[in-house]
């Protein structure tokens, strides 16, 4: 049964409520539109805010350097729709922009979400396809442009920012429409490719229905080297390789999976696929993203917000345990991708019909942020492992809030450790090494405050390669391509970070 605690209230600024474990940490936000960013207590007061040049278009993120990075609404772009982009900035604790960078023209513009890869930031965006080029693509009535979303990886280049990383959507079709046409084939057979055909009533840009996807949500997974995306119109989450170059990701070969940018796995809505089975996904989802594989509950599951998929039509956190072999996903042939339905569910206390987010913390506790407008609940809380409610604050629906813990590296860089952490029990996550992947030299941070360590790298078999470096960049690009790891050596400590060394 559906749970209404709160929807008859109406909120001017916070209710906090302390049912269960104490809510320990911090909640960053910035409503779409709004040029200011917050950072809030567990008691709702205010700890930081960032005042940005630019509105935010959906998401900002906390870094580790205590710096945001956050998807911006440039003022010239020519292509609108649905939480319209075309730049990401990185802002520093004074509101100053750090370096930025402008995805937006005619052919192209970003939009909804951003993630992070290491110190780069993967952005989603629109690119204009042409109705000739839709029917020669083997699309089923191509009466307008379409606006297929692909992903793009930015590197920062001094106060810009450069990609080094693109997958397209439209490299990865089929259609069993036309034969004379690109794309064609039988579509039940290859799951590993998108029916351009599957969605042919949306809403968004492009004239009539050219947000064709809707993709609304993107995570990174460093474990994998994978990336999670999510499709409104679709009512799916895929998964795709991230270890291939731009080059490999519009192919069907290659990568750690050896898929190139080919689907690894996807869930929610198997008639896409041609697979029989349950629509678990009805119609909207969000926000899909992996739950931190760390020892707490549920640790690498696939977590998403399900806007209408729960109990009466409700909405719902799901978490699924996906089929996981090595770099692939094991399925049947014929069938549908596992599980037949979600592993793990909480049945959120009020709804949100789009955007929404979501996060597992390392106690098991789920914090949810219902958006506001479109009859949303608009407010964010935090629920214990009984789903008990511990929490909830009103910051006046944002599209996406997300908590951080005490430990979290950002909220000790930007509020000089509020919480009293002992520093030198968050060493491995202090740490971060940039880019990565990498074709061979990599840059180590975090490490400043520390006068005497070493570096070795160790490849997958756990043989030394190189070691006693002393200095925190090092370049391995003359080793094969591949997974390795760096150990850090100080005093009588160890930590182990995972690279990706790419050619």
């Amino acid at each position: 049964m559906k749970k209404v605690i709160f929807s008859s209230f109406i909120f001017s600024f916070l209710t906090s409520i302390i049912i269960a474990q104490t809510f320990d940490g911090f909640a960053l936000y910035n409503k779409s539109n709004n040029n200011t960013a917050y950072l809030i207590d567990k008691n709702g007061n205010i700890a930081h805010t960032w005042s940005c040049n630019v509105a935010c278009n959906y998401a900002v993120l906390l870094k580790e350097n205590g710096n945001i990075v956050r998807g911006g609404k440039y003022s010239n772009n020519q292509l609108g729709g649905a939480a319209e982009g075309g730049m990401v900035q990185e802002i520093d604790p004074n509101g100053n922009a750090v370096w930025e960078f402008i995805y937006s023209n005619s052919d192209h513009c970003s939009h909804h979400d951003i993630t992070l890869i290491g110190d780069n930031v993967l952005l989603t965006a629109w690119e204009v396809k042409s109705t000739s080029e839709l029917t020669q693509a083997g699309y089923n009535g191509a009466s307008s442009e379409k606006w297929p979303t692909h992903l793009v990886e930015i590197e920062q280049n001094g106060t810009g920012g450069q990609i080094v990383w693109e997958w397209h959507i439209w490299d990865h079709l089929i259609q069993d429409h036309n034969s004379s046409k690109d794309n064609y084939g039988v579509i039940a057979d290859h799951p590993e490719l998108i029916d351009i055909n599957m969605i042919q009533s949306s809403g968004g840009g492009g004239g009539n229905s050219g947000d064709w996807f809707h993709v609304n949500g993107v995570n990174y997974n460093s474990d994998l080297d994978q990336i999670a995306f999510s499709s409104r119109h679709a009512s799916e989450v895929y998964i795709i390789d991230h270890s291939t170059t731009t080059a490999v990701a519009a192919t069907h070969s290659g990568g750690n999976s050896g898929m190139g940018g080919d689907i690894l796995y996807r869930w929610g809505n198997p008639s896409n696929y041609g697979a029989s089975g349950q629509q678990i996904i009805t119609a909207a989802v969000h926000d899909v993203r992996w739950i931190t594989d760390d020892g707490r509950p549920n640790g690498g599951y696939l977590q998403l917000f399900n806007n209408s998929g729960g109990s009466g039509n409700h909405s719902a956190i799901d978490a699924i345990q996906t089929p996981v072999n090595g770099y692939t996903y094991s399925l049947t042939t014929g069938s549908a991708y596992s599980p037949s339905t979600y592993t793990w569910r909480h049945d959120c206390i009020d709804d949100a019909s789009g955007q929404s987010a979501h996060n597992r913390m390392s106690n098991g506790n789920t914090f949810v942020n219902l958006s506001g407008g479109q009859g949303s609940a608009g407010y964010m809380y935090e629920v214990d492992s009984n789903d008990n409610l511990i929490w909830q604050y009103n910051g006046g629906g944002p599209a996406k809030a997300f908590r951080y813990e005490c430990a979290h590296p950002g909220i000790i860089a930007l509020l000089n450790n509020p919480c009293g952490v002992n520093v030198s029990e968050i060493l491995e996550e202090d740490i971060s090494i940039y880019p990565n992947p990498s074709s061979g030299i990599f840059t180590i941070s975090g490490l400043e405050k520390y006068e005497e360590y070493t570096l070795s790298v160790i490849d997958a078999y756990g043989r030394v390669i190189k070691d006693d470096i002393n200095s925190n960049v090092f370049d391995i690009s003359s080793f094969a391509k591949g997974i390795y790891f760096i150990k850090i050596n100080k005093e009588n400590d160890s930590v182990f970070k995972r690279i990706s060394l790419l050619k």
